[in-house]
Formats: C-alpha cells, structure tokens, sequence
C-alpha cells in the first residue's frame, strides 16, 4: 500500500510509516503541503493520503476533488485541531476526519487500519498453503514454500484485493520506493516467477491476465485471516 502525508514533519511521517508496517506492506511519501502534493500524486497512486489541515479549503477542495476523479477508491484522511470543522471536511467527501492525533502515530495508525481493514490481513489461506505476511513466509502442505522479495510482496499485494485487476504501473507504485525508475518488465518477471511456482504446487493458477487491463488474483477458496 503506498501512503502520501501531506503537511506533517518529516520525523513524524517516519513514525507514521513504522506504525502503519505493522499492519500493512506500506510505502510512505512526505509531502510539504496540498501544493507540493500535487506533484506526488500526478505520478503516483495511492491508496491512502493524510492531510493535515492547513487553513486551505479552496485548495484542499480542489485536491480532494482531483484525488477522487483519478483514483475513487483513494481513501483521504483528514486531521484537524479545530473540532467545528469535521462536518466542513465530510461535505469535501473525504473519508474520514480526525481531531488532534497529530502527535500520536499509535493512535492515527489504528484510525488508519479501521479505514483500511478491508486490506489487512496476518495470513493469507489458500486450500493447503498458508501465506504467512507478518513472517513473509509461505508453507504448503507443511513444506516451505520459495518465494522471497517483490514476487512475495506481489503476491500478498494481489491477494489481499481477490478479483481487482491492476495495471503494472498501479503494482509499481504500490511496491517500489522510486518507481518512475521501474519497468514493467520487472512486473512481469515476477508475476511469471509467482505463476510458476505456484501452479507447481496447486496445480492451477491464481494470478490472470486481464487483456489490456493488468493482471487480478482470482480465487474462490482463498482466506484472509486477521
């Protein structure tokens, strides 16, 4: 999952980032303000971006509204100190505003992981093979599974969001540091090391090519267990 903060110090959004690693495989950008934002999100996706309010409704009106038009499914988080103007930020259509919290990583993360639950998981169930996300294990039949790296962040990555197709570019920016400097062949190495390993030991694939779209995990039998 990869995170945009926008408005916090660079010391915090770190704090920010460690929590957050405890419930997801998460990637966490620093922005300035809305404008310096801006720059971020024109060449990457995120699935989730935490404004500090800044006194800024026009701008922060106009980047909610973008932020949506591109990607509907971001989630926007909002952190205010001044509790009258929640309702302000829910009529912007963000997805969640908080009060205070700007000095408590522990607690914004678990605000977080109550908006993102949906995309959490401990381990991934599918017929006899466990995939272990805390541990970055994978065990099939009590045997150990080889899959290490991006192919496993990949997988977990495709999993957690059963039957949603992603493009590469989407893949790349959710699991590289710096993917402007990524290609897609480096997605479809992977996808094809995953495919392999995985048929060899299922029997079937998991992992489709959607033409013209991306690639989607598509299982029936897959468990997300928390």
């Amino acid at each position: 999952m990869r995170v945009l903060t926008i408005g916090f110090s660079e010391e915090f959004a770190k704090e920010i980032e460690k929590e957050i690693s405890n419930y997801f495989i998460a990637i966490v950008d620093s922005a300035e303000d809305i404008y310096d934002a801006t720059n971020f999100t024109y060449f990457r996706h995120y699935e989730l971006i935490l404004v500090v309010d800044e006194n800024m409704k026009y701008a922060m009106e106009r980047f909610v509204k973008e932020i949506k038009q591109k990607k509907p499914d971001t989630k926007v988080i909002v952190i205010t100190e001044e509790p009258q103007k929640q309702e302000e930020f829910f009529n912007l259509k963000v997805d969640d505003v908080l009060f205070k919290h700007t000095d408590q990583s522990d607690l914004l993360a678990a605000r977080i992981l109550a908006n993102m639950r949906n995309l959490y998981g401990t381990k991934i169930a599918i017929d006899k093979m466990t995939i272990d996300i805390v541990n970055k294990k994978i065990v099939h039949d009590n045997k150990a599974v080889s899959l290490n790296g991006k192919t496993f962040d990949i997988l977990v990555y495709l999993a957690l969001r059963n039957q949603r197709v992603f493009s590469k570019d989407e893949i790349i920016n959710a699991l590289w540091e710096e993917p402007e400097y990524v290609s897609d062949n480096t997605v479809e190495v992977a996808i094809n090391q995953i495919r392999k390993r995985l048929k060899s030991i299922l029997g079937y694939q998991l992992i489709h090519t959607v033409r013209r779209r991306g690639y989607k995990f598509s299982s029936t039998t897959s468990k997300v267990l928390v």
